[in-house]
């Protein structure tokens, strides 16, 4: 089986995008969002069967982890009560999704995170979420401000609350930051990478795991510049007087495989250890166009994985069971 661990409802009905932008001029106006739009199941369908369920059959693989779209979350916009409606209505309509097609995706949902609030409304979706939607896990946003860094570490105890209850829940959290208002990163080819990258930085000069040694954490973006920068990551973890990184951080911390060419992914895997390594392609997601050079999508990543030559062994563990152990739910749900 072949799981893609890392997938966004990047194609919701054209209501649902319509009614967050009635949501965000309400809110300016200083009244109420109208009510949610009804959706048919067909008009779901037709979003899912055309785009992800497509090319997740035309591309070899079996069931993507699916979550709402990253950049929507928006979670600087509005505040938190705007956050706290937009999280539900992306999260009901991922449930809709995973219970129309349960063979083929599993649900992760978005929090509701704005800046400076408490983080147990977040706890509190994410356990509404897990037992009574089904979900596997959580996307966590390090950064609600929107590319302005105003909030603190990961590491630091503001967020202990949603910890506390993802190890209650079993599930994990992808660290995936939502769209920027800073103009000087780009949402996509620098925002991201940026909080991938700060995101595994905090954690090697935090006790994070000390405190909370069941934690699991997904670092997207095949880790942004950290297997590039791998021996820097070491070195300035011995500078600071931290165990080795294997002890320290990658006993809880996994990177995905959405690097979209066949260099970056043969150096993240003679860098990163296999058992850290789940499948991912963010597919209809951030780079959706043909490479010229190859005549393959670019994230089409299922292509560079195979191109490795792992052993039948560590295949399956990119393929699916890390993912499995990684998200424990999903490899109950699957045995079961």
């Amino acid at each position: 089986m072949i799981i893609d661990c890392h997938g966004h409802y990047t194609t919701a009905p054209p209501q649902h995008n319509d009614w967050r932008k009635d949501q965000l001029a309400a809110f300016a106006a200083g009244g109420q969002a109208p009510d949610y739009p009804h959706i048919s199941d067909d008009e779901i369908r037709e979003s899912i069967e055309q785009n992800q369920l497509r090319l997740l059959r035309e591309r070899g693989a079996d069931m993507t982890i699916f979550s709402p779209r990253a950049s929507a979350m928006g979670h600087h916009e509005g505040d938190e009560q705007v956050s706290a409606e937009w999280s539900r209505a992306c999260n009901d309509l991922i449930g809709r999704v995973v219970g129309l097609f349960p063979d083929s995706f599993a649900g992760v949902c978005q929090l509701p995170q704005s800046p400076g609030a408490s983080v147990k409304a977040s706890a509190a979706e994410l356990e509404r979420c897990v037992l009574e939607l089904g979900f596997i896990g959580c996307n966590l946003n390090p950064d609600p401000s929107g590319g302005m860094w105003t909030g603190p570490p990961l590491t630091d105890r503001y967020w202990y609350p949603l910890f506390e209850k993802m190890v209650e829940l079993d599930v994990p959290a992808m660290v995936h930051v939502s769209s920027s208002r800073n103009p000087n990163f780009h949402f996509t080819g620098a925002h991201y990478i940026n909080a991938d990258t700060t995101a595994f930085m905090q954690l090697i000069q935090g006790e994070l795991f000390g405190d909370f040694p069941e934690l699991r954490l997904v670092i997207p973006h095949g880790g942004g510049a950290v297997p590039y920068h791998w021996g820097r990551y070491r070195g300035l973890a011995d500078m600071l007087g931290k165990p080795p990184l294997a002890e320290h951080v990658m006993k809880n911390v996994f990177f995905d495989t959405c690097v979209y060419h066949q260099p970056g992914i043969d150096l993240l895997f003679q860098v990163i250890d296999v058992e850290n390594i789940m499948f991912g392609s963010e597919m209809v997601g951030a780079v959706r166009g043909i490479d010229p050079q190859t005549g393959h999508y670019f994230d089409d990543t299922k292509r560079y994985v195979d191109a490795l030559g792992l052993t039948e062994a560590d295949r399956a563990k990119v393929y699916s069971g890390n993912a499995r152990r990684v998200y424990p739910r999903l490899g109950r749900a699957l045995r079961a």
